[in-house]
């Protein structure tokens, strides 16, 4: 399912009364469910959906992450901190403002990688693994899917 298409169903779902809508088609099965009002929370952790959010959005079926590499190259060892979210990836809080993590930083579970603005929430990204950063696979600004690699920890 495109981009355009999905964010006209959660479009539709935000203005209307219906608090659920659940669409299987050829490539997977994409389920919007609208989110109770909650306080203005800019923090979300990796491994929740974006409560936040008008509508939550859950996608069953694996979604194919854009070729950013030549196929040639053998695939990261260590482990893969996916994006939670379809949303625009940023390495720092503001334009001006430090990046969270760089190549070769240890880090710790918990502790904020990235945000991604959805819907214009920023939603802080965490490591939901100990070790250290070894490749950072997005660039700052760049649009980014459910479930696309971020970074690579060791």
């Amino acid at each position: 399912m495109d981009l355009r298409k999905l964010k006209t169903l959660i479009d539709l779902v935000s203005e209307s009364n219906v608090s659920e809508l659940e669409i299987t088609e050829a490539e997977g099965k994409v389920r919007i469910v609208k989110a109770a009002p909650a306080p203005a929370v800019t923090h979300v952790m990796a491994a929740a959906p974006a409560p936040m959010a008008p509508a939550a959005v859950t996608v069953a079926a694996p979604v194919a992450a854009p070729a950013t590499a030549p196929a040639a190259e053998a695939p990261p060892s260590g482990h893969t901190v996916k994006s939670p979210m379809v949303g625009t990836f940023y390495r720092a809080s503001g334009p001006n403002a430090k990046a969270f993590v760089e190549v070769g930083q240890a880090v710790k579970s918990g502790e904020p990688l990235c945000i991604i603005e959805a819907m214009k929430i920023m939603n802080e990204i965490e490591a939901d693994a100990t070790g250290t950063i070894t490749k950072i696979l997005c660039e700052n600004g760049q649009a980014v899917e459910f479930g696309q690699p971020l970074f690579i920890i060791e």
